[in-house]
């Protein structure tokens, strides 16, 4: 088994928490994205959508996507959960996991990709060229905005985002969080929940996964 990284990318954090929070480790090669090893034929042979993570297995099956990966350790080491446990569990944690994905960590990939000089022709992760647009990455930096409330409104009666119990849905939002300082947006005043619960997940010690 091989874990394929860059310590600096906000998406294989998601996978490396996760480890953490299970006390799982895995076998890890950097892959150097500033450098440009994602697209060297050497890892489009591991992954030909040039990204990061991928689990490699040892019967060279490849897992190319943070939440897949999880999946796989969830379903291998169930204890702790981190995906909830029961029906409804489970499903509020999908459903809040996809929330903070969809309108927080895509928004700021978008804010970031479209607007940073270095990421020119990057505008999406991926083998293709892609024009970066500016309009994208003031829509998105309106999403994280947007982001923030909600997860305020969220948190106001409850420790974690999804359940009672710290999941892959806090470890989305966390990232996220994190990841929207690349844009020089933090979490608000007038977000004192969020706050709150952002204080409390960065004090456990898979955050400095």
């Amino acid at each position: 088994m091989k874990f394929y990284d860059f310590a600096l990318a906000p998406s294989p954090r998601r996978v490396r928490i996760f480890l953490a929070e299970k006390g799982i480790a895995v076998p890890t090669v950097q892959v150097n994205l500033r450098a440009g090893e994602q697209f060297t034929p050497a890892f489009r042979a591991v992954n030909p959508d040039c990204t990061v993570p991928v689990l490699e297995l040892d019967d060279d099956v490849r897992i190319t996507d943070a939440i897949g990966i999880c999946v796989y350790f969830e379903a291998s080491q169930p204890e702790p959960p981190l995906m909830g446990t029961g029906a409804q569990e489970r499903a509020l944690v999908t459903s809040w996991q996809r929330i903070a994905e969809r309108d927080g960590f895509y928004a700021v990939m978008e804010a970031f990709r479209n607007v940073t000089p270095r990421m020119a022709g990057r505008g999406l992760p991926g083998p293709l060229d892609l024009a970066q647009i500016p309009a994208l990455a003031e829509r998105g930096r309106t999403r994280i905005a947007r982001f923030f409330k909600t997860m305020d409104d969220r948190l106001a009666d409850r420790e974690f985002v999804a359940s009672e119990c710290y999941s892959i849905a806090d470890i989305t939002a966390l990232v996220t969080v994190d990841f929207a300082g690349w844009v020089k947006l933090t979490i608000p005043d007038d977000c004192p929940h969020l706050r709150r619960w952002y204080e409390q997940v960065t004090a456990r010690p898979s955050a400095k996964a």
